[in-house]
């Protein structure tokens, strides 16, 4: 009987020994697996392009049915991307003869009304000139495509590639009008995010013609080559909710993070003069020759803009991704607009987007937020009440985020600018702070609990073996000695 009872105690101290482990194991993965803990997750066509390199692939998009596509050269990178869940199609030119291709033509004379970027699904670098390239030049860049060969497409396009920006309102300046992109800050000071061709350094805004106090003034940028521009707010407080983007009608889509876009991907963009429109992204690294220079590392798309939409955010599942830049065409017609990737800006003037989750560092930058892969296509959110933003260009009122014509001017200093991005005091959600915020951001707790239960278990199960123990030795010394 006292054997059966030894082996019963033993079995258990085991068993609760095993549970320790194994808890402590499962608390382990679920905090090494928890989401962000390494950064957002790769995109499958990105992650099985660099896997397979630039001599084998030739990049990659979202279907229309939204499940990834990845160009491949040869049958054994075509397995391996089937067996990683995309959609594998072979082509004849990889990613290296397309960025040869590319350098090529950026290296032969420049010629003012032309555009090229790689087209992935066509697998070619078409290159498209506006009604303004004549015919001796379009007759010159043929003959360099006809040299690099048939990995390149020459065609001509409507309408003519200019930045998008006029001599009439909504933000001001002597140089003309543009639209706000995303609030900024560098830590200490509020600034505003926009097109570099808006204005170059120096500049001074104004919220209306004629107003006589000055909204902010531009304090850096690049124009050509790059197309950002960074306005500091005269009052240079960062605001506590700077992440509304405003998109008609009194309503507007929080921001809370930046990323760069997919091809393929529904995005949207607002100005203040067209309003909200959404088209899909058609190529990435584009190079446009506008009449003013050359801005390269752009992002291609079939939303439509016109002049004073320059500057305006471009976004997708409440995440940042671009300024709008130029194009061609308009919202009747339609067009090709081009956008500065906003990740790779905030990276150059060393800034974080203000009012957002990205506030503490994690929303700077490109790979700050994760797309959707191709997004489900719906239309921006409406935030919630007490944060609608004004609509575009338009005056619209916002609880706390602003009023004005354009620019938000209610409880706390505006900075729609155009309609873009309008901030204000008393909107947003709450941040939890403490040590358990700051325990759930680090880890889930519901994933952790599972891990949690069985260690407490164990425990328990432990020391009630270690007491029994205890009890019978105290009863046997007992009977000794009585």
């Amino acid at each position: 009987m006292r054997h059966a009872r030894r082996t019963a105690r033993r079995i258990t101290r085991l068993a609760a020994v095993g549970g320790l482990l194994c808890g402590s194991l499962l608390v382990t993965h679920a905090i090494a697996s928890e989401p962000g803990a390494s950064g957002p997750p790769v995109p499958v066509g990105e992650r099985l392009v660099t896997q397979l390199g630039t001599a084998r692939t030739a990049g990659s998009w979202l279907g229309a049915d939204g499940r990834t596509v990845v160009a491949v050269t040869d049958a054994g990178a075509a397995a391996d991307v089937r067996r990683a869940g995309a959609r594998a199609e072979v082509v004849r030119h990889s990613m290296r003869d397309l960025r040869s291709a590319a350098a090529t033509l950026r290296a032969a004379p420049r010629v003012a009304g032309t555009a090229w970027a790689m087209d992935y699904g066509s697998n070619e670098v078409v290159v498209r000139a506006d009604s303004t390239v004549s015919a001796a030049d379009w007759s010159r860049l043929a003959d360099v495509a006809k040299a690099i060969g048939a990995s390149v497409r020459m065609e001509r396009t409507r309408g003519t590639f200019t930045t998008r920006v006029d001599g009439a309102s909504p933000i001001f300046a002597s140089g003309g009008r543009c639209s706000a992109g995303f609030d900024v800050t560098d830590g200490s000071d509020a600034f505003l995010l926009t097109a570099g061709h808006c204005g170059p350094v120096g500049t001074t805004w104004f919220a209306r013609p004629g107003d006589a106090t000055a909204l902010g003034t531009t304090v850096s940028g690049t124009f050509p080559g790059n197309d950002f521009s960074l306005v500091r707010y005269d009052d240079g407080v960062p605001h506590a909710e700077s992440d509304v983007v405003a998109i008609g009608g009194g309503r507007g889509v929080r921001i809370t993070g930046a990323t760069d876009p997919v091809v393929g991907q529904r995005v949207f963009r607002s100005g203040s003069t067209t309003g909200l429109h959404s088209g899909r992204v058609t190529a990435l690294n584009a190079t446009v020759n506008y009449p003013e220079g050359t801005v390269t590392g752009l992002i291609q798309t079939t939303v439509c803009a016109e002049p004073g939409d320059s500057g305006g955010p471009l976004f997708a599942d409440g995440l940042a991704l671009g300024l709008t830049s130029g194009g061609n065409g308009n919202c009747d017609a339609g067009g090709t607009t081009f956008f500065q990737p906003v990740g790779a800006a905030m990276t150059a003037l060393d800034v974080r987007l203000a009012g957002a989750s990205g506030d503490d560092g994690s929303g700077a930058g490109t790979g700050s937020g994760q797309a959707r892969p191709g997004g489900d296509g719906s239309a921006p959110s409406t935030p919630p009440a007490g944060s609608e933003a004004g609509a575009p260009g338009g005056g619209g009122t916002g609880t706390g985020v602003g009023t004005g014509t354009g620019v938000g001017t209610g409880t706390g200093p505006g900075t729609n600018m155009g309609g873009a991005a309008e901030t204000g005091d008393g909107t947003g959600t709450s941040t939890d702070t403490g040590p358990v915020a700051a325990i759930s951001r680090v880890v889930n707790t519901r994933s952790v609990g599972p891990g949690l239960l069985v260690i407490g278990g164990s425990l328990i199960a432990l020391v009630a073996v270690r007491s029994l123990r205890s009890s019978r030795l105290s009863r046997r010394g007992r009977g000794a000695w009585s």
